[in-house]
């Protein structure tokens, strides 16, 4: 078997067109992505909710009111949890499966939202905010690998940008919430206790799923992955990804049996291509994107707008464009591609960025509720427009398909932990720069790294729109060692259709 006759390979589906799948031709793929990606909808809705939840948790506790430092550790405790979440996640899915990963999230992530919503003090509300991070670290690890690798790979990107998708769903779901209970006793009590809800209704749905085929072939258990796989494949195609899964165990075999940690660092390939995972996610931070979904309303207060509430509704329209967003990316990832969706993404980001820091640097204080403000109203809802549709679902996709089989969750679970740290030093730091330098400044540092962003997506990260885990797995080798090892140069193949 070529590497053109893989299944899945763009060369395979030209031979096969009629076992090209489509991103709704099978409902079992579609509707595991979705209950898979409700650990994304916890991700999101925690993310979105802190950042209407404190407007009014400052007005219940006068010493998170008067201190910045504690408004940010309520907002990145959370962080803490999902950095340390994250780093254990890829050990416990390859150890446990995808599946036993998730339920834990669910779990902890339920714990944590009872403790929010009981909290009598700053201080136990911190504690929720950890154990909902814990949660959340564990399921931004496992919920884009389990989609992935049940995915067809014509499917791939769509499919886990849907993980995306549910993401940014639920950070609108919780600006819808947190407007519901403005008026309501116990207002922030109720925004952060009902995320509880939906990690219940994912705990007894995965139940009812099987696991990842892919960890299931890892294990030496066949028949279960076989029968998972029949439930995606025709039995022309299905008999194909047996033969090819059966061949990349015995690879693997062939292999270490046991993955550490400093391994990813020791062989070429594999740092490579955790350089490009880790630093997309990295940048997909450090270009702002949870500063704006944590502090949009403050934000919006910034720009001058006092209302707690229209605030709140500016953010809803945000976080609606953000959703908005993602549909059109889970289409474009796999037709325009991984690399032209990244940085057509980033050059939107850094021109938004501009005009946000320019609304900032010619507000005056006279002048609140001018034009200036609505710029800055204009300026995150254009950031958000060109954030959306790449650099939201372009890091998730690329990390749940540029590893081998053997370091898919440690690696995955290493790249989400660069980007659950980053995401915390933007978040810890933000309210703190913007008061020392000012909020125009704070925006134009985040443009500069955002252009930074772009040199790298354009050196380290190759295109895989279409390639299957063994062709992105030798575009690494190639990168590494050249393209004489008995390949064609997908390399080649990829730069040119990026």
């Amino acid at each position: 078997m070529t590497l053109e006759t893989l299944p899945g390979s763009s060369g395979y589906l030209d031979l096969f067109p009629e076992r090209r799948m489509s991103y709704f031709s099978n409902p079992y793929v579609l509707g595991l992505t979705v209950i898979a990606g409700i650990g994304g909808l916890l991700f999101g809705y925690d993310t979105g909710v802190i950042s209407g939840a404190l407007l009014y948790i400052k007005d219940d506790f006068e010493v998170v009111n008067q201190s910045s430092f504690l408004q940010e550790t309520i907002v990145s405790m959370a962080l803490v949890g999902a950095m340390i979440g994250a780093a254990s996640g890829g050990w416990i899915n390859d150890a446990y499966g995808r599946k036993k990963a998730t339920l834990l999230a669910d779990v902890v992530f339920t714990a944590g939202a009872i403790v929010m919503a009981a909290a009598p003090d700053p201080y136990v509300l911190i504690l929720g905010r950890f154990l909902v991070g814990l949660g959340v670290g564990i399921a931004s690890v496992t919920a884009p690998v389990y989609i992935a690798e049940a995915s067809p790979s014509e499917v791939r990107g769509g499919l886990v940008s849907t993980n995306v998708l549910m993401i940014t769903g639920g950070q609108f779901l919780s600006y819808l919430v947190n407007l519901a209970f403005t008026e309501v006793p116990g207002t922030w009590r109720w925004m952060l206790g009902v995320s509880g809800i939906p990690a219940v209704i994912q705990f007894f749905l995965m139940l009812c799923l099987p696991e990842s085929p892919r960890w299931l072939f890892m294990k030496n258990e066949k028949d279960k992955a076989i029968d998972v796989l029949s439930k995606i494949y025709d039995i022309a195609r299905l008999e194909d990804e047996v033969n090819h899964l059966s061949a990349a165990e015995e690879e693997e075999l062939q292999r270490k049996q046991t993955v550490k940690y400093l391994d990813v660092f020791r062989t070429k390939e594999i740092r490579l291509a955790f350089l490009a995972g880790a630093g997309l996610q990295a940048f997909q931070q450090f270009t702002g994107i949870n500063t704006v979904m944590y502090y949009s309303p403050t934000i919006v207060q910034m720009a001058g707008f006092s209302s707690n509430q229209l605030a709140l509704l500016l953010s809803l329209i945000i976080a609606a464009m953000n959703a908005a967003g993602t549909v059109v990316g889970i289409y474009l990832i796999d037709h325009f591609g991984r690399k032209k969706l990244a940085l057509s993404s980033l050059s939107g980001v850094i021109v938004s960025l501009v005009i946000l820091a320019w609304a900032f640097f010619a507000e005056t204080p006279g002048s609140s509720n001018g034009i200036y403000g609505w710029l800055a109203v204009i300026g995150l809802a254009l950031y958000i427009a060109f954030f959306a549709p790449g650099m939201g679902p372009v890091p998730w996709t690329v990390n749940s398909e540029i590893y081998p089989e053997q370091y898919r969750g440690i690696c995955g679970g290493m790249s989400a932990t660069v980007n659950w740290i980053s995401n915390l030093i933007v978040a810890q730091t933000f309210l703190t720069v913007a008061e020392a330098v000012g909020t125009g400044v704070t925006f134009l540092i985040l443009a500069s790294i955002a252009l930074v962003a772009v040199v790298f997506v354009s050196v380290y990260v190759p295109e895989t729109k279409g390639l299957t885990f063994v062709e992105v797995e030798q575009i690494w080798k190639e990168r590494a060692y050249g393209s004489g090892c008995n390949t064609q140069s997908l390399l080649e193949q990829g730069n040119q259709s990026s």
